[in-house]
């Protein structure tokens, strides 16, 4: 297997990915980098079966893996413990059974009206202005209300909590310079008493939200811990409010850069719980998922042992031509619910219905209320390749 060139911090690579990792798809099933362990898989079908392959997993040995987490970033790798994202079975499992009844349908589609409402109300605001920022003004405080709602704490610490999650981000990163580091590992620090303190709160007084609830959650006598609740909380924000913020970003300047596809939202062909499927298809928020392999297995046709490590390429699978038909076509339409942007496997993401709920709305509501919105500057991309968005976005409306 050749190795090839491909280099995540390339600010081209990050403006525009995907003519390298449509060539790299079509030529390696798998790839290799110079001073890179990891084994870089191209395709769909592998990409979706590696993540089911019970054989990989996201901890390899936890004793060995904090061994390697670097002490400075203690407070971080702390948070990052007990992460549904970062377990396995069977602490992942206790886990998952204890938090998942919260994010049941019935429980999630209550948010939908709420949804709608508030992102209306926020853009009826705003579309009288000459412009407003897309991310900024809209999808930040309307991922951010709801978020607040959801767990039961005050909408007033919206922008200290955004404000945590995008530094703690950058940890996800390939290579995280220690300056971003540092920053982030002050914000989990930060992130972990505030919600230690509405834990507290909680338990003394619940309420009916997210937090009460798995604070009081119980399955044959065993309760959440503390530590878990703090990691439980901290990725369900960080993560819901990240892939909302930037899934909206994505999407809604590759509708305004084809606007035929708009016109088919505003003129009704197109119900937007059907365009949202594109937008995180299309443009996917999250472009690279890592796995360790627990024990030896076949991954995309290479034989690994145990201890070895493979990243998945979504953005790479996501534009497959042996998945999907015209995958370089953003069609609002395609209504296409198998992408691979909520992952797949036991760490398919758990809010998934909840993100689905608040992409709806708030496209919904960018169509209704604002039917002639349009770009006003070009959009300035954050600078990463694993989180994939856009720092800022302009737009208007026209009369």
């Amino acid at each position: 297997m050749s190795k090839v060139v491909f280099d995540p911090s390339d600010p081209d690579l990050i403006e525009d990915p995907y003519p390298t990792l449509n060539a790299l798809r079509e030529e390696h099933r798998t790839f290799r980098t110079d001073g890179s362990p990891l084994l870089f898989v191209t395709r769909f079908a592998d990409i979706s079966s590696g993540l089911k392959n019970r054989s990989l997993g996201r901890v390899q040995d936890v004793e060995m893996q904090a061994a390697t987490h670097d002490p400075r970033w203690r407070s971080f790798w702390e948070v990052e413990r007990w992460s549904l994202l970062e377990l396995e079975p069977p602490d992942h499992t206790r886990l998952r059974r204890l938090v998942s009844h919260a994010f049941l349908s019935r429980n999630v589609q209550k948010l939908a009206a709420p949804a709608l409402e508030y992102a209306s109300a926020l853009l009826q605001e705003l579309r009288n202005r000459k412009s407003f920022g897309l991310l900024g003004d809209f999808a930040k405080p309307f991922s951010i209300s709801l978020i607040t709602s959801l767990l039961g704490t005050p909408k007033s610490d919206g922008e200290e909590l955004v404000r945590w999650s995008n530094e703690m981000v950058r940890m996800y990163e390939l290579d995280t310079p220690d300056a971003e580091a540092a920053t982030a590992n002050n914000a989990a620090g930060a992130f972990a008493e505030y919600v230690r303190h509405h834990i507290r709160l909680k338990r003394a007084n619940p309420s009916d939200d997210l937090l009460s609830a798995l604070v009081s959650a119980e399955i044959n006598r065993e309760h959440l811990t503390e530590a878990e609740l703090v990691s439980t909380m901290i990725v369900l924000l960080n993560a819901g409010h990240e892939a909302t913020v930037n899934t909206v970003g994505n999407g809604v300047t590759a509708l305004l850069k084809h606007p035929a596809q708009w016109d088919r939202l505003t003129n009704g062909q197109v119900p937007a719980s059907v365009g949202v499927e594109e937008l995180l298809r299309f443009d996917a928020p999250l472009h690279l998922f890592e796995r360790w392999v627990l024990q030896d297995t076949e991954v995309a046709g290479q034989e690994l042992t145990t201890g070895a490590k493979v990243a998945f390429l979504f953005g790479s699978g996501q534009r497959d031509p042996r998945r999907f038909e015209n995958p370089d076509t953003f069609d609002i339409g395609r209504g296409d619910t198998r992408h691979l942007a909520f992952g797949a496997g036991i760490h398919h993401c758990i809010g998934a219905p909840l993100a689905r709920v608040e992409l709806t709305a708030a496209l919904q509501s960018l169509v209704f209320v604002t039917p002639n919105l349009v770009l006003t500057a070009e959009p300035i991309r954050t600078p990463g390749f694993v989180i994939r968005g856009y720092d800022e976005v302009v737009v208007g409306t026209t009369s």
